[in-house]
C-alpha cells in the first residue's frame, strides 16, 4: 500500500518539476541563448536533484528515487522549453 503511495507521490513530483522547468523556459528564459547549450538541461536537472535532496530526506514517504525523477523531470522540461523557443523562432512565430 505505501509503495504504492510512493510511487504515485514520485510520478506526480517528477510530472510537476517538467511542467514547472518547462513553463519557466518558455516564459523567463525566452531571450538566454545559453538555455540552448546542451548542457543546461543537464546541468539543471543535476541542480535540481540536489536541492530535493536535503527535502526528500526528512519526508516519511519518499527517498531518493523521488529526488531523481525530480531531477528527470526538471532536465526533460528545460530541454522541451528549449526546444519550443527554437520551434517559434525558426517558424518566425510570436508569442
Amino acid at each position: 500500500m505505501f509503495t504504492i503511495i510512493s510511487m504515485a507521490i514520485a510520478v506526480a513530483v517528477g510530472f510537476f518539476g517538467y511542467l514547472q522547468a518547462k513553463s519557466f523556459v518558455q516564459s523567463k528564459l525566452r531571450f538566454v541563448d545559453a538555455v540552448h547549450h546542451f548542457a543546461a538541461p543537464l546541468l539543471a536537472g543535476i541542480a535540481a536533484m540536489l536541492i530535493a535532496s536535503p527535502v526528500v530526506w526528512l519526508l516519511p514517504l519518499v527517498g531518493k528515487g523521488t529526488a531523481i525523477l525530480f531531477g528527470i523531470g526538471v532536465a526533460a522540461g528545460v530541454s522541451s522549453g528549449a526546444k519550443d523557443i527554437r520551434k517559434q523562432i525558426g517558424s518566425g512565430a510570436s508569442p
